[in-house]
């Protein structure tokens, strides 16, 4: 094969590739199953898009990969929005993306979580704003589908336990395009004319694609908004949705909604047989109560006739004579006791008998003197006495007259050292009969 003007290298041709590509397939968007997925150090995602019989590699560069709302992972469901283009490097046919979100339920329970979140911030499903359900309900709306067991099972469960209701079915599309609004403007009517106790929104289990008339926000406003109580019971017990927080009450399942809606008969007429013989037993007692008062009434009145009355009477002024009678005689007594004892006092306190008592008083005082001379000179004279034996005692003179002499200077002051005298000095000597004089010679110490 010869070489001419047409001959292309693979770098050319992989030019004109990408661009017929990228010129064909501008935009796009794939739906697909996650593989492969890798995440370098460089933040771009690189993963490949597949169904069950071909696979197309696809990237999603940074800053792009941290805008998403999930975590890519093997498996999962997404939608894939980008341009088609080719890696001229390597030949390699791929979809650059701009955006990806999960797709099927995946979207649908993103989709939930965001309304759920949003209408809870407004206070939409307070429980301060959920109105109490009527103990016993005359008349209920249920809505839900003609055609399904639903309705079947709610009226076999209402008709076993409370005959009494009233039950109309208000038929509604449970799912499908158009499905929410047909259910939101049945519920408003429903509202608006004032026949219904309880309105009850019903459904049997599904996917939460089947559920997803039950998510319309127009509908969980309106819910919200009635006037009535309103019970929604969607799907089995796992499942929830937003008219089950909108509503008064949420069921788990629709056969648990109609118990809960109405007491049960045999439990209600337990009650009342309970209530009739209580109502019995007050009825008797208060009868009795009743009689007793009467039977108390009539002694009263048989004791206020007036001769009985006037006989009372007489008796009590009786009484109150001899009452009467006993305090004078008592008060008598007092009196003469108290005169007996003024007169005792009167006569302990007679002038005369005072001056006797006075007259030997003083006797006995002009007694008194003389005998306390005596003993006063009988105690001063031994006071004495023991006054000089203590004096004797200690006077030099007592010393004296044991042998002992007292020197003396000539002006009488004694001579108490050898110090205090000079050779050729004058002393006197004072022995116990008498003194004598002395001249000192020579002092000599001991």
């Amino acid at each position: 094969m010869q070489p001419n003007t047409h001959t292309l290298t693979p770098s050319q041709l992989n030019t004109l590739a990408r661009d017929l590509l990228e010129g064909s397939f501008p935009n796009v968007v794939v739906e697909g199953e996650l593989g492969n997925v890798t995440r370098p150090a460089s933040g771009h995602l690189y993963f490949t898009l597949k169904d069950a019989r071909a696979q197309v590699r696809c990237a999603l560069f940074k800053p792009k990969s941290q805008w998403l709302n999930f975590i890519p992972r093997e498996g999962l469901k997404v939608l894939a929005r980008g341009r088609l283009t080719l890696y001229e490097a390597r030949g390699d046919y791929q979809l650059v993306l701009d955006a990806m979100e999960e797709a099927g339920e995946g979207a649908l329970r993103r989709a939930f979580e965001e309304l759920k979140a949003r209408l809870q911030a407004e206070g939409l499903f307070d429980a301060v704003r959920k109105r109490a359900l009527p103990p016993f309900p005359r008349r209920i709306a249920v809505l839900t589908s003609p055609s399904g067991a639903v309705i079947r099972d709610i009226v076999s469960v209402l008709r076993r336990r409370f005959p009494l209701l009233e039950v109309e079915l208000l038929p509604v599309p449970v799912q499908g395009e158009g499905a929410a609004a047909q259910i939101r403007t049945t519920l408003l009517r429903a509202d608006a004319s004032g026949r219904y106790d309880v309105l009850l929104l019903a459904r049997g289990g599904g996917s939460l694609e089947d559920l997803w008339a039950f998510n319309d926000e127009a509908l969980a406003r309106a819910i919200a908004g009635c006037t009535t109580p309103v019970v929604s019971a969607i799907g089995h017990e796992t499942d929830f949705s937003l008219s089950d927080f909108a509503a008064d009450l949420r069921a788990p399942t629709p056969s648990a909604a109609a118990e809960l809606l109405v007491p049960d008969t045999a439990a209600l007429s337990a009650r009342l047989a309970a209530l009739q013989r209580q109502m019995a037993s007050l009825h008797a007692n208060a009868l009795r109560q009743r009689m007793q008062r009467a039977d108390r009434a009539l002694l009263r009145l048989h004791a206020q006739r007036p001769q009985a009355r006037l006989a009372a009477l007489a008796q009590r002024a009786a009484q109150a004579r001899l009452r009467l009678g006993s305090a004078i005689t008592r008060v008598l007594e007092r009196e003469k006791a108290t005169l007996r004892h003024a007169d005792a006092v009167l006569r302990a306190r007679h002038p005369q008998g005072r001056l006797q008592q006075l007259r030997a008083r003083l006797q006995l005082l002009a007694q008194r003197p003389q005998a306390l001379i005596v003993q006063r000179l009988q105690r001063d004279a031994l006071h004495l006495r023991g006054l000089a034996r203590s004096l004797h005692a200690i006077s030099p003179l007592a010393t004296v007259g044991r042998g002992y002499s007292i020197l003396q200077h000539d002006d009488g002051q004694v001579v108490r050292t050898i110090t205090e005298v000079a050779i050729g000095e004058r002393l006197h000597a004072r022995l116990h009969d008498g003194t004598l004089a002395l001249r000192v010679e020579t002092p000599t110490a001991p």
